[in-house]
């Protein structure tokens, strides 16, 4: 097999990185949406390039790169992705194509307040009259506090379903939660919210396939993101290790430092073909639990071994809040525990392993 970027990612990943070089938050999610990089990984059916999964992670890793605050991850690789796969025309039309040009913000609520298992989630739904009834909590949800559309997976009576659902809706609360990397996050609670049939996503009970393929296409997106992240951390800290003196040397031909900065490389390039791995193994529709775990624990523990090392071989300044190393220090933190640690793909490696 073949890992090398197709000509799309490329063109995909210069763009994005042109244009996150120079601006941030919503200026950036709009310029992102008028250049067609939001809707070049959606598929036709929802007004995109037809491009998907390999694509979308090449513009993550040039996110990650950039440190930049916008929620592609959340709204086009998860929640514009599931609705264009399993939602209706009308599902589509509202909302993964408003997405696709920006004008929207879809983000998945994955995380329970009270359980541990996405599988049997703390929040419920039960029939009312004109649909359902939904109760229960979400935390950490990204960008919940500026979508304009969730996808929340409750245990109903006929199983797992993922119920469409806004910040509009009565009995919806969004509280705003700040993230180690000061990205914002919400703790969305439900309180006999009323959702029509129309608002479920997929079938009644037909919602475990659905959380199954956002567990997994979040994953790998954040494996893609802490793969920009420090791929460009180490290039700061090599830089900095190249032109800071010391004792009338760069403090980058210390022995230390450079067998440091090796082990730093090696790191980065395992991020790197465990994500390529899992996302081609995930967009050909192959069994890749064990791939996708693979390469969340390279990110998560890979990740903080090269986020140390570059705020460490920066020394006084690389513990600044004001020096940029520090922001790629917490967004490899973000990253590195988002939808489960090393420890966490450890056991699920183990898991796939034992019912191999």
């Amino acid at each position: 097999m073949d890992f090398s970027p197709t000509e799309a990612q490329r063109d995909l990943a210069a763009l994005t990185r042109r244009i996150t070089s120079d601006r941030l938050d919503r200026d950036l999610w709009t310029e992102l949406g008028r250049a067609g990089v939001l809707a070049a990984g959606l598929p036709e059916s929802v007004g995109g390039a037809g491009f998907d999964l390999l694509e979308q992670c090449s513009v993550l890793v040039e996110l990650g790169r950039a440190v930049a605050s916008v929620p592609y991850l959340p709204s086009i690789v998860m929640g514009a992705s599931a609705v264009a796969r399993f939602g209706d025309a009308e599902q589509r039309g509202r909302w993964a194509a408003p997405a696709a040009e920006g004008r929207a913000v879809l983000t998945a609520a994955l995380t329970e307040e009270h359980a541990d298992d996405l599988d049997t989630p703390a929040a419920r739904a039960r029939r009312a009259a004109r649909g359902w009834s939904l109760t229960g909590a979400k935390t950490t949800v990204p960008a919940g506090a500026v979508a304009d559309l969730y996808l929340v997976p409750a245990a109903a009576e006929e199983g797992l379903t993922v119920f469409l659902v806004t910040p509009r809706d009565r009995g919806v609360a969004a509280a705003r939660q700040a993230m180690v990397d000061g990205d914002d996050a919400a703790l969305l609670t439900f309180d006999d919210v009323p959702v029509a049939d129309d608002r479920v996503l997929g079938s009644p009970g037909g919602g475990a396939e659905i959380v199954a393929w956002l567990a997994t296409r979040g994953t790998i997106g954040w494996c893609a993101v802490q793969l920009g992240v420090v791929e460009r951390a180490l290039e700061l800290t090599a830089e900095h290790a190249r032109g800071r003196v010391q004792f009338d040397r760069p403090i980058g031909s210390f022995q230390a430092v450079s067998q440091r900065l090796a082990d730093a490389y090696i790191d980065v390039e395992a991020i790197r073909l465990t994500l390529w791995q899992a996302a081609w193994r995930a967009f050909e529709g192959l069994p890749s639990a064990a791939e996708v775990a693979t390469a969340k624990f390279w990110a998560a523990d890979g990740g903080h071994r090269v986020a140390h090392t570059a705020v460490h071989v920066h020394g006084g300044m690389g513990i600044d809040l004001d020096h940029p190393v520090h922001r790629y220090f917490l967004a490899a933190k973000r990253a590195e525990f988002e939808l489960g640690g090393a420890t966490a793909q450890l056991r699920r490696i183990g898991a796939e392993l034992a019912h191999g």
